[in-house]
């Protein structure tokens, strides 16, 4: 199991310290929510951010950009540093302008992901899911952290789960929103691959936190 920590969530004036605590966690992935105050309601970090916990922390850079312009804010977040750029369904106008974005990131030697409200019916992306390293589940409305699980998710990763185990892809299922140790028990039931948590990790202990996770 791969956890991914918000760092939405980090006190920022404990960042050294609690980005220490990540590094000597079971985490192996650091996740880093880009928004635009466009398509969702809120604003958050931009590139320098990203650059300077390159700097901190060896995890893997896990970008999750909730923006309205995809394309141009992949390459602003591979420049800066990411190693996977997800981005979400909802925006792209067809499936072909969603492939096109995820090729482009393919292009730029990245992995690509890509992430679904949960308004959003997973089947829409049964013929696509292959084409993606990663599928992003949000459990809570994108945008704001410290939400309540929505059980609906639960569903949506079995089925995400079925598609990829049919096909044989290596597609990995993500899932961010209301992570604690009781979600994650049911989200590993279901089948997610990797589980992102942010408050649950921060406000705890982290270290302990993360392994209750694993």
């Amino acid at each position: 199991m791969i956890i991914s920590p918000s760092v939405l969530s980090l006190d920022f004036t404990k960042i050294n310290e609690q980005t220490n605590a990540l590094n000597e966690s079971k985490a192996e992935w650091l996740h880093f929510d880009v928004m635009d105050g466009h398509f969702v309601p809120n604003l958050t970090f931009g590139p320098d951010i990203l650059k300077a916990f390159r700097k901190l922390s060896p995890l893997f850079l896990d970008v999750h950009i909730m923006v309205s312009d995809p394309l141009f804010f992949s390459d602003v977040f591979i420049d800066a540093g990411a190693e996977m750029i997800t981005y979400h369904y909802e925006v792209c106008k067809d499936v072909e302008e969603c492939l096109r974005i995820a090729h482009h990131i393919h292009e730029r030697g990245v992995k690509a992901g890509i992430s679904i409200k949960p308004n959003t019916d997973v089947q829409v992306l049964k013929e696509i899911v292959g084409e993606f390293d990663l599928v992003l589940v949000m459990s809570v409305e994108p945008g704001f952290g410290g939400q309540s699980f929505m059980m609906s998710a639960i569903d949506k990763i079995k089925a995400l789960k079925q598609i990829i185990v049919e096909n044989n892809y290596s597609t990995l299922i993500q899932v961010d929103g209301g992570i604690n140790q009781d979600t994650a028990n049911l989200c590993k039931e279901a089948g997610v691959d990797v589980l992102v948590a942010g408050s649950y990790v921060f406000k705890n202990d982290i270290e302990k936190a993360v392994a209750s996770l694993c």
